[in-house]
């Protein structure tokens, strides 16, 4: 019992806990934790304590990076929402002729713009416009309709190159026209109109594909460029550099003041090899009777184009600003094939022009000897076909000189026939058929010349005997531009030496500096063959000048002109063999070809005409080539 009594007494000797002895007293009732609790808010505050300083450094860093280290960058974004730039259209190169003469310049043209700055159009300010413009409202209408979708501080184009009168009329009345201004942007102007008008090509706007693959920066929608000829493959160089103005605008886009600017660099000159002159008369001979077809002209011992015609010619207005579904259909149905620039994509059979090339192999390879005579009955008879000779009572004996003067089938199928299709076919690219010569023209063809491989390859079928004896005469599978018929004349008249043919004979800078000069360059030289292509050229002025020569209709009186006449065969049938010639349709007529040099003694100019079925070289061609010759040769006529 005392034992009890004394824990008893021990255990009321405790001390008691604190009581709190009001309800509102503001006192903190203190429990102890454990260790572990007090750890777990230590640590719990400090790692609160490590975020906020983190989120504060990081704060703090990136303050840094976009005050310090990018401050410029953000500065200079901040001044682009300030200040925008306008770009302005740099002169585009000018085209310059052999003589110096402007085939192509620039203008001023004043457009009517207007700016939208207030957001809304007033049907009164329009009615106005209409009234000077002399147009209807509704067109204005309808240009504003179109560019209702883009920004409003894009100025809408009302009218493009509206005359000076107005020009000046909208300048006098300016408080009158609100938000009407002029634009002045660089215009092309083509001195000689259509004339030469698949050499030069023309402009039009940029379309997506270009868009996409030009540099980033050098174009934008709406930009004007090349679009054919040497307008789109010297874009580069013609371009020239863009200027601009920079305007300092408001909140919303608007214009408030000009800042300053950087005037455009103008384009690169073209100084062609082209003779303008030569150019017109050629085309004006062509449309003279609306003959299609194609007159190359080169100086014989550079290979500079002279004069590069296609016919009929382009109407380059149409395509200005894009041309209307009408007309292109229209072009698309001609039957003269105008889209087609004939000197480079024309591929036809070159017919007795190609028995340059059958003569000079026959020699070479010494089947034939200039004295060597072949009878002509006016057939040849051969396997179990008869070849005939366009004279029907034939020629009688032949050597060479006569056979190329009077252009004798029956020759030619002889010497064909020895000397067959693959030596053929290596004279002839020799002589540049059969490949691009490398002009600088748009989608230039390379012709054919027929091989016994090439035949196996295309139509899995061996090379016949008989078919030497056409590709001899330059019909059968033989293909050839209008261009590689000239470029191989001038190798005949210069003794062997095929040139690469060149349109550009300088690159200026506007300054009128240098930056190319043109040089001849060499594809191929003749060697060796100086005694056969003097025989072949004896033939060719006997062609011209002889009694009975087929050249006889481009003979000059006081220029020795050497040519050969070539008449290729459409299409073969019986039907038309006895009707006239006038009779026969135009599409199964024959082409006529005529290539010519002069003067034979020096050579100085090669000419090639090809007249889509103009029926006879001679009658049809000859005469072209004559006024070519003409025009090069009027001091010394």
């Amino acid at each position: 019992m005392k034992n009890i009594r004394k824990r008893r007494s021990r255990k009321e000797k405790q001390p008691l806990p604190p009581v709190l002895e009001a309800p509102d007293a503001q006192l903190t009732l203190i429990t102890p934790r454990d260790d572990a609790e007090l750890d777990f808010l230590k640590k719990r505050a400090l790692i609160s304590s490590i975020a906020l300083i983190s989120f504060f450094a990081i704060l703090v860093a990136r303050l840094w990076y976009l005050q310090i280290q990018e401050g410029e960058t953000y500065a200079s974004l901040a001044d682009n929402n300030r200040v925008r730039y306008v770009e302005i259209a740099p002169p585009r190169g000018n085209i310059f002729d052999s003589l110096g003469k402007e085939v192509v310049t620039n203008r001023p043209s004043f457009n009517v713009v207007l700016s939208r700055e207030d957001n809304r159009l007033d049907d009164e300010l329009l009615k106005k416009v209409a009234a000077v413009l002399d147009v209807d409202i509704s067109t204005l209408l309808d240009r504003i309709r179109k560019m209702s979708d883009t920004p409003g501080h894009i100025p809408i184009r009302l009218a493009e190159d509206i005359v000076w009168e107005k020009v000046a009329l909208i300048e006098n009345n300016r408080l009158e026209l609100p938000g009407i201004r002029i634009e002045v942007v660089p215009l092309r102007v083509y001195h000689y109109g259509n004339y030469a008008s698949h050499l030069i090509g023309y402009l039009g706007e940029i379309n997506k594909e270009q868009l996409d693959a030009a540099e980033p920066g050098i174009y934008r929608g709406g930009d004007l460029v090349g679009k054919m000829g040497l307008e789109n493959l010297y874009e580069p160089v013609l371009r020239g550099e863009k200027g601009k103005e920079y305007m300092e605008v408001n909140a919303l886009g608007f214009e408030q003041k000009y800042l300053k600017g950087i005037e455009p660099l103008p384009g690169a000159d073209l100084h062609l090899t082209v003779n303008m002159e030569l150019q017109q008369a050629a085309e004006e001979i062509m449309a003279r009777d609306d003959k299609a077809g194609a007159v190359v002209a080169v100086e014989v011992n550079s290979g500079r184009v002279l004069a590069a015609a296609s016919s009929p010619q382009l109407k380059l207005d149409e395509f200005i600003g894009g041309i209307s579904t009408k007309a292109w259909q229209a072009l698309l149905d001609d039957p003269r094939h105008p889209l087609i620039n004939k000197v480079v994509q024309g591929q036809y059979p070159p017919a007795s022009t190609y028995k340059i090339v059958t003569a000079l192999a026959g020699l070479g390879e010494r089947v034939i000897s200039p004295d060597s005579i072949i009878f002509c009955p006016g057939h040849y008879r051969f396997g179990n076909r008869t070849y005939r000779c366009w004279k029907r009572g034939g020629h009688g004996a032949v050597n060479l000189e006569r056979a190329l003067s009077e252009s004798c089938d029956v020759y030619f199928y002889q010497v064909g026939q020895r000397l067959g299709v693959d030596r053929l076919a290596e004279y002839a690219r020799r002589l540049g058929l059969g490949k691009k010569t490398g002009v600088d023209m748009e989608h230039e063809k390379s012709g054919l010349i027929p091989t016994a491989e090439w035949k196996k390859k295309r139509f899995n079928v061996p090379w016949q005997d008989g078919e030497t004896l056409s590709v001899a005469i330059g019909q059968g599978f033989v293909l050839a531009t209008p261009i590689q018929v000239c470029m191989m004349t001038a190798a005949l008249a210069n003794g062997g030496t095929l040139y690469r043919p060149a349109l550009i004979e300088t690159i200026r800078d506007p300054d009128g500096h240098v930056l190319e000069q043109f040089e001849p360059e060499v594809l191929e030289r003749f060697v060796g063959q100086g005694q056969n292509m003097r025989l072949v050229r004896a033939g060719l002025i006997e062609a011209v000048n002889g009694k009975r020569g087929t050249g006889r209709p481009a003979r000059l009186d006081n220029i020795t002109v050497a040519g050969k006449t070539g008449t290729a065969q459409v299409v073969r049938l019986k039907q038309y063999q006895h009707l006239k010639e006038e009779d026969i349709p135009y599409q199964y007529r024959d082409h006529a070809w005529f290539t010519c040099f002069a003067p034979a003694e020096n050579p100085e100019i090669a000419v090639t005409v090809l007249v889509e079925h103009g029926l006879h070289g001679s009658s049809g061609a000859g005469p072209i080539a004559r006024a070519v010759l003409e025009a090069y040769f009027a001091d010394r006529l």
